[in-house]
């Protein structure tokens, strides 16, 4: 049997129109085909990770996005200066060997 996974966005929207309480958990579950006791956890876990949107601490994702950023930028500086040093080892041993240098 193979078991759905719902995208955040669509988890929040449901559990948005259940906290609107204009609908009751049955209805809601119903209209969007996911089973109630499903919504109900989706709304405990709403409702615990809330306090987090206000939260001045960076979130996890955050954090690894920026760690990802400074490797990344490290590993580019990394490149560029490996790719002068090849060239430079190319020239160096053309001129050594009296060969031409090529181009491109």
């Amino acid at each position: 049997m193979k078991r759905n996974t719902y995208e955040p966005e669509f988890k929040a929207k449901v559990v948005l129109k259940l906290l609107r309480e204009e609908k009751t958990v049955s209805q809601i579950a119903s209209e969007y085909g996911v089973h109630p006791n499903l919504i109900s956890r989706w709304k405990t876990e709403f409702i615990e990770k809330m306090p987090a949107v206000f939260s001045k601490e960076l979130s996890e994702t955050d954090k690894l996005r920026k760690e990802y950023d400074a490797e990344k930028e490290e590993l580019v500086k990394q490149i560029g200066q490996l790719s002068i040093e090849n060239e430079w080892l190319k020239k160096t041993y053309q001129k050594a060997l009296g060969m031409k240098p090529k181009r491109g």
